[in-house]
């Protein structure tokens, strides 16, 4: 369980992020309300996972998750470079954090 929410903290950091940036510097509300909204409900899920799951590992997934989804959504949705090196990058990221979920 504590694993599942792990994964709901990082996909809530990738959001808090977008809002972010969507925010405007926090002058647009709905996303200023949207970025206060993901990251209270992303810290309270690594809270809880960190009962269980050691909170080094428990940070390295988190941002991990974060991290990645973040690029991606920064290609998709605000045309971002994403060449080869940042996949590479961001594949070998995404290894390292499964390979944390498989041996933790």
């Amino acid at each position: 369980m504590n694993w599942i929410c792990l994964i709901f903290a990082g996909l809530l950091e990738i959001g808090f992020t977008t809002c972010l940036k969507l925010s405007d510097n926090f002058s647009n509300l709905k996303w200023t309300l949207g970025f206060v909204i993901c990251i209270i409900f992303s810290f309270v899920l690594i809270n809880k996972a960190t009962q269980t799951i050691p909170l080094g590992t428990a940070y390295a997934v988190w941002t991990g998750i974060g991290a990645a989804g973040t690029v991606i959504v920064g290609a998709f949705f605000f045309s971002e470079p994403l060449s080869f090196i940042r996949m590479f990058f961001i594949t070998t990221l995404i290894a390292s954090v499964i390979g944390l979920k498989a041996f933790a």
